[in-house]
């Protein structure tokens, strides 16, 4: 977790020694109530003992992995406002912040400590603090904590100013994403009102996977981890406790990111079913396959498979006369990298040697891996659905946060790479807001360039047209 210069010198001056506190926390964790361990391996506890678990003490820091583990799995069983709400008046009382006559002294010790594990949770979990509640508790603390000296008082300004600065920039991103939906709401629902075709913008495969990969990771940045256990919620936790995030949008950027996936395949599939002449939608057809190609080589496996399942769709996969002069070399090889079978098996092998090569990479270039993100929520989703969240003594299962964390953590890794190609707004504009096919304008698209080949067809074929058309 970075941590400001100011308060790396307030922790180093307080004699915080984070590794001591790491290795004690083993030590004292079985002697803790309600906390069970396996091979110095928390893997249970009840809620009120893994709260004060979170909480800093005089010879005490919370292992980070703890703390980001925690915070995540939390919201399935407190709202992060009652969590606060708690870890605040714990550090009051348990550390008598509270007694006027206190030893300045331990304060002193005590403060950083605290600010550090705040700090965690804004620059982890920033927005958790969109809640008045949350911020009207953070603000209540650091005022307590910053009272009378004037170090600590510069380090909760700054502290508080990168976290509003981190929720304006969510706010104008959300803006402008409602703007870029409103703009490519009104999908083409009848053929004479073509939109423009990509290749009119830019014939170059490597320029437009390149401007794929600006989208797939400012999306991906904005996606805050707890969204990724909160979208679970809409079922509820497998063991019946009561919904924590009825009251607010739970993950509005995770299912933004999908929806983005979704406009891609349309899109590729209406540039290719666009065109009256069979040798335009070949040109359009490997056009695609270079730019899916050269995705995957970026390490951009999301927009890869986006296009993949463009091409996939019915009304594309239907026009056998296009296709049979299509050098498709270069797609079946794509295709046998994203073939779902075993699991996703020969995709799950190529994305390992992104992540491996990500790890050691010298560029920016080489750290980018932006895995297939449906594939990834289903693998945290089964791994929610196959373990309880609660053992039979009532106790929280650790032991499934610890996994599941693990997941989101590597997730953060890979959100926070800088994109290193040059933007191009013309083409980012198009790829965002151009106009797409509905599915059954894209079906009779595909009927026109190459007729129905048997009754089934020609049946919807006509009621197509009948319905279309007559919209016109």
């Amino acid at each position: 977790m970075p941590q400001t210069p100011l308060l790396t010198g307030l922790l180093v001056s307080s004699g915080y020694n984070k590794n001591l506190y790491q290795n004690q926390t083993k030590e004292e964790g079985y002697s803790n109530a309600g906390l069970y361990y396996h091979d110095n391996t928390l893997v249970s506890g009840s809620l009120e003992a893994l709260i004060h678990h979170l909480v800093p003490s005089m010879d005490y820091y919370p292992d980070m992995t703890y703390s980001f583990t925690f915070l995540l799995s939390s919201r399935l069983f407190i709202h992060p406002y009652e969590l606060m709400s708690k870890v605040c008046h714990l550090c009051v009382e348990q550390q008598r912040l509270s007694d006027p006559q206190a030893d300045k002294m331990r304060i002193r010790k005590m403060a950083p400590k605290i600010l550090q594990l705040l700090q965690e949770w804004t620059e982890t979990f920033p927005y958790d603090f969109r809640d008045e509640r949350m911020m009207r508790s953070l603000k209540e603390l650091t005022q307590r904590l910053a009272s009378g000296d004037e170090l600590y008082r510069k380090v909760v300004q700054q502290m508080i100013q990168v976290l509003i600065r981190k929720l304006t920039t969510l706010s104008h991103y959300e803006e402008a994403l409602v703007k870029i939906n409103a703009t490519a709401t009104d999908r083409l629902t009848v053929l004479k009102a073509k939109p423009q075709a990509m290749l009119s913008i830019c014939n170059d495969p490597f320029t437009v996977a390149q401007q794929l990969t600006h989208i797939e990771l400012e999306r991906l940045s904005y996606i805050g981890p707890e969204e990724f256990i909160q979208a679970f919620e809409k079922k509820g936790p497998l063991d019946n406790d009561k919904s924590c995030f009825s009251d607010h949008k739970k993950a509005s950027n995770l299912e933004a990111y999908v929806e983005w996936f979704n406009r891609l395949s349309f899109m590729v599939a209406t540039e290719i079913c666009m065109p009256v002449k069979k040798k335009q939608r070949v040109r359009v057809i490997e056009f695609f396959i270079d730019v899916a190609r050269e995705c995957f080589n970026i390490g951009n496996f999301n927009s890869l498979m986006a296009i993949i399942s463009g091409m996939n769709m019915s009304p594309v996969s239907r026009l056998k006369k296009t296709w049979s002069k299509v050098k498709t070399a270069k797609f079946d090889i794509l295709e046998h990298q994203m073939d779902p079978s075993g699991n996703f098996y020969n995709y799950r092998t190529a994305f390992r040697g992104a992540t491996q090569r990500s790890r050691t990479a010298n560029s920016t270039r080489e750290k980018i891996v932006i895995p297939f993100f449906s594939l990834l929520i289903k693998d945290i989703y089964f791994l929610n659905e196959g373990c309880s969240n609660r053992m039979q003594n009532g106790h929280i299962n650790f032991e499934k946060f610890w996994e599941m964390a693990k997941q989101v953590s590597e997730f953060m890794v890979w959100k926070k790479v800088e994109c290193p190609f040059e933007k191009d707004r013309k083409i980012l504009q198009y790829l965002l807001t151009a106009p797409v096919f509905s599915e059954d304008t894209l079906c009779l698209a595909s009927y026109d360039s190459e007729g129905p080949e048997n009754n089934m067809e020609k049946d919807r074929w006509k009621s197509l047209r009948s319905t279309l058309l007559s919209r016109v």
